[in-house]
């Protein structure tokens, strides 16, 4: 309980400096956060210790909303002027990397680090679960209350309800509004008549 406390007194001074803060939230330590401006941060946020947060460019941002909670070693990246939006009441397991750009390798002969990075929109829907370990890559698009399995690789659109797991990361189950429950689907989330 002291720690959060300590951790709650850490995020009121990093407060200042964000591009919004919402209370109470806490941000747990070490943490690495650049471009501070560029964070937005809802209410209940609350930040475990151990994150690294980046933001490449000053037109870039990311938005983290209201009652998200995010465990230790956590590792987000926006750049290339896109937006990285994490929903409400979303829940990140340990150990997840979420991003919005990557490495272009096209130029043989010359250094990928030297070639331009990519964008490409990445959102997380609210009150999403995404398991341990997971890597959530640029162009995904998660529904809302999506379940996202452990060590998933995730990239793609998924629809609202969609549980996804594996590498590369699938639809295995989405809730069927028809029959209020959870049901088995094909790759591409359509319902299948298994039992």
């Amino acid at each position: 309980m002291i720690l959060k406390i300590l951790w709650t007194i850490r995020y009121l001074a990093y407060s200042f400096f964000l591009g919004k803060s919402g209370f109470p939230s806490y941000i747990g330590k070490p943490v690495f956060i650049s471009r501070f401006n560029r964070l937005f941060i809802g209410k209940k946020v609350r930040i475990y210790p151990n994150c690294r947060i980046e933001i490449q460019d000053n037109r870039a941002c990311i938005i983290i909303e209201d009652d998200t909670s995010i465990a230790q070693n956590f590792h987000i990246i926006s750049g290339c002027k896109q937006q990285l939006k994490i929903g409400k009441s979303t829940t990140i397991s340990a150990n997840v990397f979420i991003t919005n750009i990557e490495h272009n390798y096209q130029q043989t002969g010359k250094h990928i680090l030297k070639q331009p990075l990519l964008s490409q929109k990445t959102t997380i829907g609210e009150n999403c679960f995404i398991g341990y370990g997971s890597v959530i890559q640029a162009g995904t698009v998660l529904g809302k209350q999506c379940i996202v399995g452990a060590n998933a690789v995730v990239r793609g659109t998924f629809p609202d309800y969609s549980v996804i797991v594996g590498i590369p990361a699938k639809i295995v189950k989405r809730y069927n509004e028809s029959s209020g429950k959870w049901e088995k689907t094909n790759a591409k989330g359509e319902f299948t008549n298994e039992v």
